[in-house]
């Protein structure tokens, strides 16, 4: 299984979601920033690297908000999200094809990816 680590960075009532390249698996989703953890990293550096590397901001990774396993055609991942604010930086679109602040009752507009749903839906109760 390979430990994914995603930020859930709030904005007021919005939140940032990002669409993945059209050349990567899963091309054109949506999803929570973040990425893979690499050897010796924690979840917290790890989302604070994926963070710098594709977006260009330093984050202040809080508590972890959600947990879910999903298993894809090509890799099964453990997906932890992570309350994060912005702490330096301009956000940057260095990797993703877009992104997008959004409220809680616009996820429905949105096509994710698949091991967001139930996080997703868990934003949605909570707003």
């Amino acid at each position: 299984m390979v430990e994914v680590v995603a930020a859930l960075i709030r904005r007021g009532q919005q939140f940032l979601i990002c669409q993945r390249p059209a050349d990567k698996k899963r091309a054109l989703l949506w999803e929570f920033p973040g990425g893979k953890i690499e050897a010796g990293e924690s979840p917290q550096q790890a989302l604070i690297r994926e963070c710098r590397e594709e977006l260009g901001v330093t984050l202040a990774v809080g508590s972890l908000y959600a947990q879910a396993v999903h298993r894809y055609p090509d890799i099964h991942i453990r997906l932890s999200l992570y309350e994060a604010t912005i702490a330096e930086g301009d956000l940057e679109r260095r990797e993703h094809n877009d992104l997008r602040w959004i409220e809680a009752s616009q996820i429905p507009s949105f096509t994710f990816c698949p091991a967001d749903v139930d996080i997703l839906a868990q934003i949605m109760r909570n707003g």
